[in-house]
């Protein structure tokens, strides 16, 4: 082992020593960013980066059980992504259904996939439901797999769901009008009886939410990481564990 491997392995364990597990995220959402910006600063072609950013996935998970977290939310594919070049969009399909096809297989974690499967390839989303219902008995860590998603499709999703339900009942759009709540909304959602994100996190340095959880996240912690997703360490996320647990939240108060 060298100098610098010995070291980090010291830094990483004192970060971990001194974590305050009393202020463990519940729900940790992740922005995988920067694989295509990993791949050209290193040579690569594009699919090399975003598989190098597929085969980070299960290293993130594994330290978000160590830690404790419940729920992870994986921010895959955007619907914006969906308009990419198909010379780039079909070998990152490909590496998204290898890459949750094998999470599956390992019978781990329980997945669901969120998004607006309508919009992909139909084998795309057959493989999305079938890691679904493959792990549905898993007692583990519920990872959120979002490909396809959109915040703003999302809540237009939940409210046309509320109002086919509202339609199906028979109630009429005034007393809809009248009565409809954010808990109601809430609970049309791709996220439904899950806690919201306590704490998302963006790699590559970028510092937006491009509609990541839009609705879900109105009182999260946010924690913004240079490293391009691929270079994403452990002490990457122990940092920002630390960062989140040294903040006092005031859930908007």
């Amino acid at each position: 082992m060298d100098l610098s491997s010995l070291i980090y392995g010291v830094y990483e364990r004192r970060l971990a020593h001194d974590l305050d597990r009393t202020a463990t995220p519940r729900h940790v959402g992740v922005m995988l960013d920067g694989n295509r910006r990993w791949a050209k600063a290193n040579g690569f072609d594009t699919a090399d980066g975003h598989q190098a950013g597929a085969d980070k996935i299960r290293d993130l998970l594994a330290w978000c059980e160590e830690a404790g977290v419940e729920v992870v939310t994986l921010w895959l594919l955007s619907t914006d992504n969906l308009d990419r070049d198909a010379s780039e969009l079909e070998p990152l399909l490909r590496i998204i259904e290898r890459a949750v096809s094998d999470l599956a297989a390992a019978h781990r974690w329980r997945l669901h996939p969120i998004g607006a499967l309508d919009l992909l390839p139909a084998h795309i989303a057959e493989a999305l439901r079938a890691a679904e219902t493959a792990t549905q008995d898993v007692a583990g860590l519920t990872v959120n797999v979002a490909v396809g998603y959109g915040g703003r499709r999302e809540i237009a999703d939940a409210v046309r769901h509320l109002l086919l339900d509202h339609a199906r009942a028979g109630t009429s759009l005034e007393d809809l009008a009248a009565t409809v709540s954010v808990e109601e909304i809430a609970s049309h959602l791709y996220t439904r009886g899950q806690p919201d994100p306590d704490l998302v996190i963006r790699t590559s340095g970028e510092q937006r939410l491009g509609g990541f959880l839009l609705w879900q996240s109105a009182k999260s912690e946010f924690y913004f990481c240079e490293a391009y997703w691929p270079d994403f360490r452990k002490v990457d996320f122990l940092r920002a564990l630390r960062s989140y647990g040294s903040r006092e939240r005031r859930f908007g108060r």
